[in-house]
């Protein structure tokens, strides 16, 4: 697998920065239940302009414009069936077509140790509810409908994935509890051939959002021989002295990037 493979040969990977905050550094209004996703229709240049600014600026890996992309939430936007598929695709083809642009300019193959990776962006059900609920949890829905949500949009990527060389990488960012973490998980496993990395947001220095302690967690996502690595993503910078450690218990490398960027 190339992540794995990668990670073991340069010992550390970089990942790309904000989407959103580039994105609206060259002009986007951003004020949209879609968020970023919103852009794959405006403005789809801009998405590729950021990915091959990352690229540039020497990210191991670029994650696509999806954490707030999903057909219910495009649907809610006003977009058809088809057209809601085709953005959620494109998320994807978008980040594809700018590494492999990238790779051939400097003579690179796209599926070699140093090619960068294309992470596909995974976001909670909270970022479809566009309101704040992946830093909260406890989400007012029943376990079938959380499921199915995410089947869904894990199906559509993986088949989309299935038109590129990479073995399918996906990134579940931004989780705040653990049973929509195994949720994920359980989902990933209907497709064998894929892997994914997690991260959680977390509220206090040992806690999820939604208060499990992360002491806790670990052991219960250790069924998963499909996850690559852990760990932590939009949470306070002053907690993560105290967090990262209790990631590194488990024997799959730590992920971790950060807030929004006001520290």
């Amino acid at each position: 697998m190339r992540f794995t493979d990668k990670l073991a040969a340069n010992g550390v990977l970089i990942l790309d920065g904000a989407l959103a905050t580039e994105l609206e550094k060259r002009g986007c209004n951003l004020n949209h239940s879609l968020w970023s996703a919103a852009i794959l229709d405006q403005h789809p240049d801009l998405i590729s302009d950021v990915h091959r600014a990352y690229l540039e600026a020497g990210a191991d890996c670029i994650t696509t414009a999806s954490y707030q992309a999903s057909i219910p939430g495009f649907r809610a936007a006003g977009f058809t069936h088809n057209q809601s598929e085709t953005l959620y695709r494109q998320s994807i083809r978008l980040a594809y077509a700018a590494r492999n642009s990238f790779c051939q300019e400097r003579g690179i193959a796209s599926d070699s140790l140093d090619a960068p990776l294309v992470a596909i962006s995974i976001g909670p059900y909270g970022a479809f509810l566009a309101d704040g609920s992946e830093y909260r949890g406890h989400y007012q829905v029943s376990e079938k409908e959380l499921s199915h949500f995410h089947e869904d949009r894990i199906a559509l990527a993986v088949d989309e994935l299935q038109q590129h060389t990479d073995q399918p990488l996906l990134a579940f960012e931004t989780i705040p509890s653990l049973p929509e973490a195994l949720t994920l998980l359980k989902k990933l496993a209907l497709h064998p051939s894929t892997k994914a990395w997690l991260s959680f947001s977390c509220a206090t220095r040992s806690e999820t959002c939604e208060r499990q302690a992360i002491s806790d967690c670990m052991p219960e996502l250790d069924f998963s021989n499909q996850l690559v690595a852990i760990g932590i993503n939009c949470t306070e910078p002053k907690l993560l002295g105290e967090l990262i450690p209790q990631f590194a218990v488990s024997n799959r490398p730590v992920i971790a990037y950060p807030n929004a960027g006001g520290i």
